[in-house]
């Protein structure tokens, strides 16, 4: 038997199975005992989540001291810049750390239109641009890849984890809120 599901978490979903007075939780998808989140999804974000039975596997997901590369499809409010974009690969200081530095690169238009809608809509307002960015990142700390964009002024209005080392959510074509098991490794 595998000690590892793939799951394509909605957004609004919270990551825990115990029931939650405001959103979804893990259990109204997966309904397998023992397993556990290898690390965390944040309930506005989307895409990848990894989940296991397994305490060293879901470490060596989860641990920062691992470096094991996220990969995350940010859209985000404004122009690209490449000094803000270079200042993402460079690292951020968001105060109570420095991030790592980044891998980050823009996103054409048809790249993005594998996307599921999200619902509810982001907002989009008329005189404000935006664009996608894929940031990947080692780390992997609370509203990271959110709080590196914001500090160099892109707020981001939809983040989608799209990959977890070797694994792939667009090579897995799961809908979200689908799940399986898989014996490929990250």
């Amino acid at each position: 038997m595998s000690h590892l599901i793939i799951f394509n978490k909605p957004y609004g979903v919270i990551c825990q199975f115990g029931e939650h007075e405001k959103h979804a939780s893990l259990k109204q998808y997966i309904d397998v005992p023992g397993f556990y989140p290898a690390g965390r999804l944040d309930t506005d974000s989307e895409g990848l989540l990894l989940l296991t039975d397994n305490g060293k596997l879901q470490a060596r997901i989860a641990e920062p001291k691992f470096k094991l590369e996220k990969t995350y499809w940010a859209q985000v409010e404004g122009s690209p810049d490449e000094s803000r974009l270079e200042s993402l690969r460079n690292g951020v200081d968001l105060n109570d750390f420095i991030t790592r530095p980044a891998k980050v690169r823009l996103l054409e238009t048809a790249q993005t239109d594998a996307l599921w809608p999200r619902h509810p809509p982001i907002r989009v307002r008329k005189t404000v641009p935006d664009f996608w960015l894929e940031i990947k990142i080692s780390e992997g700390k609370n509203r990271q890849v959110r709080r590196m964009t914001a500090k160099v002024g892109y707020p981001c209005l939809r983040l989608v984890r799209v990959g977890i080392g070797r694994i792939n959510l667009f090579e897995e074509k799961l809908a979200p809120g689908q799940w399986r098991y898989t014996e490929k490794l990250p």
